[in-house]
């Protein structure tokens, strides 16, 4: 191997500086034989640099011909992945895991994921093909540039017998209202949380969340990078909730209000300092290229488990199969949660099914609603409105709403103005309500077209299916029209 060779990784790199091995290239000696593999040996090390990716080193003539992933290794030939072609490495480096201090070239933690032989099929200039034989890793590969220095990796076989990808899209299983179960060894109980319901992909190190309605909040959500990171190289699909905490401990839907009314990254990062969010998970979906949807509940709950999720804000939240739900229960009204979602052990997933396999017992009555029009505001709220107007959607005439009440509490005025401006664009001329409401109530109303969904807090449903002093809870950003139902 010439000096030249070696040239760029040496120059990167400062010997006392960095724990990365760097063998003396004066002589044009390498200083490493060839490996037991016979020359043909292959390193992947996970490094969490400043953005987390895999190198892929080949050894050849003697030294280490890398790649940065991105993403990985494909694991379908379904898809392609991004292989950054960076500076030849030394042979020892196939051997090297640690940390290299920040301020250093490639400054991070790096460690080992997989290494073995290869067989080499071709090696051009224009492709690279190549079979590996490791510890986790078995395919056939193939390496092609593209411009520069970038250039694809292709899994040309089929993937491991019994691997499914990971799905792009999958809506998640919804709860009905009840009471607490009878033949409760048959049922395991959760608490309920008070935030916005997510599924999450993590792929590659990088986590995607979409909300109950299917609109993407990642960027609204950087503790998600986090939980990519820390999951590596793991592929999984989670079920779970978004919730931020007050001091003390007790969650706070206000306070996610603020989280999710965030777009641009810059304002996301702020809003997360100031009011932090975690992400509680209670299903895993799918996992490294096997699909847990058929899977029973104890059986999911099992692989869940087996992921370890501990992190600065993400946790598994707990499974109690030995505790009366009477007793857990009241234990969750006690901790200021919502109250306890029961989910039958035996069960399989039913992805946008509202199942009686769960259900969801509370302690406090909230209802989703559609908002159809707002009230003129009198005395100090003259410049916002007194009221809004609410209603279900129509169980007999599409696009129209049932009317359900009204409510005027529970508001700050910052939320009375946002909310004004949120509905203006929304103006009609006509009532969305199906049936005629009374002079009394239509007097001085704005109507807008049925889009926005709100949550409010009540006391009961009153024989003529009027909702009883209802207090506004906040919008629901995270839920479309067609996902609000009368709560029993």
């Amino acid at each position: 191997m010439t000096k030249a060779r070696l040239a760029d990784y040496q120059e990167k790199r400062h010997r006392g500086l960095t724990p990365e091995p760097i063998p003396p290239i004066d002589t044009g000696d390498p200083g490493a034989e060839a490996s037991p593999a016979g020359g043909r040996s292959f390193v992947i090390q996970e490094h969490h640099a400043s953005s987390l990716h895999w190198d892929f080193r080949l050894e050849r003539d003697g030294a280490l011909v890398s790649w940065a992933l991105p993403k990985g290794l494909p694991l379908s030939p379904a898809e392609n992945h991004l292989a950054v072609h960076v500076e030849d490495h030394p042979l020892e480096y196939g051997s090297f895991s640690g940390t290299i201090p920040a301020g250093q070239y490639g400054g991070g933690e790096v460690s080992i994921w997989d290494k073995g032989s290869y067989e080499c099929e071709k090696w051009t200039d224009r492709e690279i093909k190549v079979v590996l034989h490791g510890n986790r890793t078995e395919g056939r590969y193939v390496l092609f540039p593209t411009k520069g220095k970038n250039w694809m990796i292709h899994r040309m076989d089929q993937p491991p017998e019994g691997f499914e990808p990971l799905p792009r899209s999958l809506l998640p299983m919804l709860a009905v209202s009840g009471p607490l179960p009878t033949e409760e060894d048959q049922w395991a109980f959760e608490f309920k949380w008070d935030g916005v319901r997510v599924i999450v992909w993590v792929d590659g190190g990088r986590a995607r969340a979409l909300s109950r309605g299917g609109h993407d909040i990642t960027g609204t959500f950087p503790e998600l990078r986090d939980l990519g990171e820390a999951l590596g190289s793991n592929q999984v699909l989670l079920d779970g909730e978004i919730v931020v905490f007050e001091e003390g401990g007790r969650h706070s839907f206000s306070r996610l209000q603020h989280r999710l009314q965030v777009a641009s990254p810059r304002n996301a990062a702020r809003a997360a300092l100031r009011d932090p969010a975690s992400l509680v998970f209670f299903d895993l979906l799918h996992c490294n290229g096997r699909s847990l949807i058929g899977s029973s509940y104890d059986e999911r709950r099992k692989e869940l488990e087996r992921l370890a999720l501990a992190g600065p804000s993400w946790a598994v939240t707990p499974s109690f199969i030995d505790e009366p739900g009477e007793q857990l229960f009241r234990s969750a009204l006690e901790l200021g949660m919502e109250g306890v979602v029961a989910k039958r052990r035996a069960s399989v997933y039913r992805p946008g099914v509202r199942s009686r396999d769960w259900v969801k017992v509370k302690g406090q009555r909230t209802q989703e609603v559609v908002i159809g029009g707002w009230a003129a505001g009198k005395g100090d709220r003259q410049s916002t409105f007194g009221a809004l107007l609410l209603g279900l959607p129509s169980t007999t005439k599409r696009g129209k709403l049932d009317y359900v009440g009204k409510v005027g509490t529970g508001f700050t005025r910052i939320q009375r103005e946002g909310l004004l401006r949120t509905l203006r664009p929304l103006e009609r001329s006509t009532s969305p309500f199906e049936q005629r409401l009374p002079p009394s109530l239509e007097k001085g109303v704005v109507w807008v077209r049925p889009r926005l969904v709100g949550e409010v807090q009540y006391g009961e449903w009153t024989p003529d299916g009027r909702l009883r002093h209802p207090v506004w809870r906040g919008v629901r950003s995270d839920k479309t029209v067609k996902d609000v139902r009368r709560e029993s």
